[in-house]
């Protein structure tokens, strides 16, 4: 190898690490903008990074963890699949699980940067498509048990060449979706902000060399490096176990662990997932980088908030996992749910292992995804069909040594970063009316810091004529964990209540489910998990709560 080129000084360091970091997040400001899909716009399903030539993670916005922490795998297997034919001007595309990707619905674009006839940076950008095909609407089968019962499998290909996108490609994947208005625009979108990248990039390039910018890359990567080992060598040493279950796999497989074996030596950590119950029929296994993303979001929550969040700061973490369990399938397996389930499973699992080096850093379970999608008629819009994804009422976060958990703020694998998205923009774009959206009462776990609260919602359905549902999720089983001596939280209760008044209770893996204008939707989601033993809580917290209504018992 060349010698490892001179360090610029810190001045300069800390301004190109700063604009690497500002880069992202306008192309983050980018997509929000110029999407065309609720699930984008509006909920922000999407996530940014740069990455060098050697596919390491050097910048990233603050998005969705679950997805940056995977999107150097899909920068990789762009990469290898194409190699040296990789030219300036291309654009490549993948969302295959088992070649780069999480799950079928993130199709990941990637837009390659080149300097002094050099690759020089990758920029990712990843985004969660309203539809991908398959035998449902929405990307979520619940029923699905293989991978191609899910939706459209894209490998790694060259999309576009000269810095436009190939119209024969763009046709036969949005030809593949039921809503092919909102893919193709989701997706020039995400190519803008690829490109928007590429010339930030250049400009940086030009100005300051590759050579200072890649000796700039070095030195942000051995920084945050050496910021986590820090904080590591400050925990107890030992080994030790945490588990997690899933509620089903919806094929009648019930309470499915996630086990992590962790070790803690110095200013390193092993997690080792491989006792995990074997893969199931359904949906909740995990593909390979997404088991690595959440082992990763689990490390990176309990480091500090100044750690950079790059491929510097995983090294001091080593990854173990057996192929053919539930954290990661074989290939062909359905995988769809595995962003949410198994990885949020697989954080707790993580953490609470932890929690026995570093009890000041772990927090309570944070509540799991339960998710609703709708396709019908809008009477407004003749001739179109909607599917709407529930991305409202959200489940709360775990309470911390530093307080109580924060109120329907979603769940680990986003940690804030999906977002509730306007009621008044909802109600104006799909024809649904929220007759109540607010904090669900008692639906914390109690300790010392009590969790956040989850969300309730009534939700009338108002479409041209019988529309349906399906739902993919967790956590109508199992709460969300205490942790310490905290409690856990009570679980989702999700019902549906006919016009006729009529009810029955939602399952968190069904298709096909039947709705009519007049149905109502009644969410009740899960609070996050308490810290510490209820005993200790502060009685002026808990004179608090009742008065605000938070607690009724």
């Amino acid at each position: 190898m060349p010698p490892r080129p001179a360090a610029p000084d810190p001045v300069t360091l800390a301004v190109l690490d700063n604009r690497f970091r500002a880069i992202v997040e306008e192309m983050g400001e980018a997509m929000l903008r110029t999407t065309y899909s609720q699930i984008l716009n509006s909920s922000r399903d999407f996530s940014i990074a740069l990455c060098d030539a050697r596919c390491r993670l050097v910048a990233q916005a603050d998005h969705i963890p679950v997805h940056v922490g995977a999107m150097p795998f899909a920068a990789q297997a762009v990469v290898e699949a194409f190699g040296d034919a990789i030219a300036e001007g291309d654009i490549y595309l993948l969302n295959d699980p088992y070649h780069g990707g999480s799950h079928l619905p993130d199709l990941t674009a990637i837009v390659p940067v080149f300097a002094e006839g050099a690759l020089r940076f990758l920029c990712v950008v990843r985004a969660h498509h309203t539809d991908i095909g398959g035998a449902t609407h929405g990307g979520y089968n619940p029923a699905a048990t293989e991978i191609w019962q899910e939706g459209l499998r894209v490998p790694p290909i060259r999309l576009g060449e000269g810095r436009r996108p190939r119209e024969d490609l763009l046709r036969m994947i949005t030809a593949n979706t039921r809503l092919p208005r909102d893919v193709r625009g989701d997706l020039m979108a995400m190519i803008g902000a690829a490109h928007l990248g590429e010339r930030r990039l250049l400009a940086l390039l030009a100005r300051h060399g590759a050579g200072l910018l890649d000796a700039a890359v070095e030195a942000i990567l051995d920084l945050a490096e050496g910021h986590a080992r820090r904080i590591v060598a400050t925990w107890a040493d030992g080994t030790w176990r945490g588990e997690a279950f899933l509620d089903d796999d919806g094929f009648g497989g019930e309470d499915i662990a996630i086990r992590a074996t962790v070790t803690k030596r110095g200013d390193s950590l092993t997690v080792d997932l491989s006792e995990s119950d074997p893969q199931t029929p359904g949906f909740v296994n995990s593909s390979y980088p997404n088991m690595v993303s959440a082992v990763r979001m689990a490390f990176a929550f309990l480091l500090d908030p100044e750690v950079a969040k790059n491929d510097g700061a995983f090294r001091p973490l080593a990854v173990i996992a057996r192929e053919g369990t539930v954290v990661w399938a074989r290939e062909g397996a359905p995988v769809t749910m595995c962003t949410s389930h198994c990885s949020n499973e697989i954080v707790e699992a993580v953490v609470k292992a932890l929690a026995n080096a570093c009890p000041e850093r772990a927090m309570g379970g944070w509540g799991r995804r339960f998710r609703v999608a709708i396709k019908g008629r809008d009477a407004r819009r003749p001739g179109r069909e909607f599917v709407w994804h529930m991305f409202h009422a959200r489940p709360g976060g775990g309470g911390s040594a530093r307080g109580d958990g924060w109120s329907t703020v979603g769940e680990w694998h986003s940690a804030g970063g999906l977002k509730f998205g306007s009621v008044e923009m909802a109600e104006a774009r799909f024809p649904l009316f929220f007759r109540r959206h607010e904090f669900r009462p008692d639906s914390a776990g109690d300790g010392q810091h009590r969790g956040g609260l989850g969300g309730e919602l009534e939700l009338a359905i108002e479409t041209d004529g019988p529309a349906v549902a399906n739902t993919a999720g967790d956590g109508a089983r199992h709460g969300s964990a205490g942790i310490l001596g905290g409690r856990d939280s009570p679980p989702h209760d999700y019902r549906l209540r006919r016009a006729d008044g009529t009810e029955r209770v939602l399952r968190t893996k069904e298709v096909g489910i039947p709705l009519a204008p007049g149905d109502v939707l009644h969410v009740r989601a899960a609070g996050g998990g308490g810290w510490g033993p209820p005993e200790k809580r502060d009685p002026a917290a808990r004179a608090a709560d009742r008065a605000e209504g938070y607690v009724t018992r």
